[in-house]
């Protein structure tokens, strides 16, 4: 019986030639990331322990971006928590105020997760990096913290449910549309606990910021991790990003998967996840009217150059409509700059938008963004549960960031389309 992808990078990491879905196994590990909400439980469940010091300072990443810059008193005291003990453990890879980014998007930007790593991080999104084919996943800030002195973790192997994707994608759709219309088929429940893995000639007409959405948005249908085969263009990234050697794993072609879908890329549409569910999905078509208060374009999810670009096309020479608050959120610092040197800032606050430092920010109902009862909002972030982004009897409607940029313009759930794009 064969293997998948994922259960080859597993294997090689816990030194086994061959795992099976159910099996546990203890693995090793080539990057453990936390971030301010999550480090400090795990810094502090850590002092409990006898070993004191973390496994490699060069595989550990610690990144304050969920309420930094410091949103208040409580969270100032969470930075200063990881701050101090990424000195006092000489971790390599801390980022913050200056130098930081989400999470998400700064560690490929930096090159530190590479194919055929595992990678897990006290953060559910930590399923991004499958678009590098890795193995990535998020943990409890105690698996985290254990993985921090120790180097491993416990896994048990997921199965897996095979993507296949064909054609190409039309203007204006994305990979956010891909995702969103997967967890609208197959719910949030629908891959739980199971690898999500793509693959199909479809892949290769996907930016490299498209896998990365659709991999960040696997743990949305309760996969474990979400994955893509290495092809040119992510070895192009990664030789761009990084120096880390990389290894290419591909799946058997007798490998066992629980289900097939096959997706037609070219017939997918801009879709929107309607309150209170990413499985609640209707195209803009089928939307109706829907008036919104607030629209958020960034996010580990969509704050990439490309998500930058496609807002700032949609909202050239046009204007915010009156009443809406439109918030432009750079993933990273070097988004931030790139942003500023392409002439997209101007753009963004031209057209009446705010443009924010990085920040995790308003996606967790964290600052910068919060809403109030009764209150609408177009993002292009990854929940939209109940309370997700301030009061409970808020909404959240999660879309591309040129459906977002769209909306900001008319006042109510739009496409570009309806701009006469």
């Amino acid at each position: 019986m064969g293997m998948t992808m994922t259960q080859k990078i597993l294997a090689s990491h816990a030194g086994l030639d061959v795992v099976e879905a159910g099996q546990l196994i203890e693995a090793n590990l080539d990057m453990v990331l936390a971030n301010d909400i999550t480090g400090p439980v795990a810094i502090h469940e850590v002092a409990k322990l006898k070993k004191k010091e973390v496994f490699d300072k060069d595989k550990i990443a610690l990144v304050p971006d969920h309420f930094a810059p410091n949103k208040d008193i409580k969270s100032a005291e969470h930075c200063k928590c990881v701050r101090e003990y990424a000195k006092a453990q000489g971790i390599t890879n801390y980022f913050e105020v200056g130098q930081m980014g989400i999470e998400h998007a700064l560690l490929p930007e930096k090159g530190l997760v590479v194919a055929g790593d595992t990678c897990i991080g006290a953060d559910s999104h930590t399923c991004t990096y499958g678009a590098l084919g890795a193995f990535s996943t998020g943990v409890g800030s105690t698996d985290m913290g254990a993985g921090m002195i120790t180097g491993k973790a416990w896994f048990k192997v997921p199965s897996a449910i095979r993507f296949v994707l064909n054609g190409a994608l039309k203007p204006w759709v994305s990979g956010k549309d891909v995702i969103l219309h997967i967890i609208g088929m197959i719910g949030v429940d629908g891959a739980l606990y199971r690898s999500m893995e793509f693959t199909g000639d479809g892949v290769a007409n996907l930016s490299m910021d498209d896998r990365f959405t659709i991999a960040n948005m696997a743990i949305e249908a309760g996969a474990k991790n979400g994955i893509f085969p290495v092809d040119e263009k992510t070895i192009a990234y990664m030789k761009e990003h990084s120096t880390k050697p990389y290894k290419v794993f591909e799946a058997d072609e007798d490998a066992v998967y629980d289900e097939t879908y096959t997706i037609d890329l070219s017939s997918l549409e801009p879709t929107v996840a309607f309150p209170h569910l990413p499985e609640n999905t209707k195209t803009v078509k089928e939307s109706g009217e829907v008036k919104i208060d607030q629209v958020v374009i960034g996010s580990c999810t969509n704050g990439r150059i490309s998500d930058m670009r496609v807002a700032a096309q949609v909202l050239k020479g046009r204007k915010v409509a009156d009443g809406i608050r439109a918030i432009v959120i750079p993933a990273t610092q070097a988004i931030y700059l790139q942003a500023m040197e392409e002439g997209l800032l101007k753009i963004f606050i031209e057209a009446g938008c705010i443009v924010s430092t990085p920040t995790c920010g308003p996606c967790l109902g964290g600052y910068m963004g919060i809403l109030a009862a009764g209150e609408r909002a177009v993002s292009t972030t990854n929940r939209n549960f109940v309370g997700r982004m301030g009061h409970v009897e808020s909404e959240v409607y999660l879309a591309s960031p040129a459906v977002a940029a769209a909306s900001a313009v008319t006042g109510k759930i739009s496409e570009p389309a309806a701009l006469g794009l």
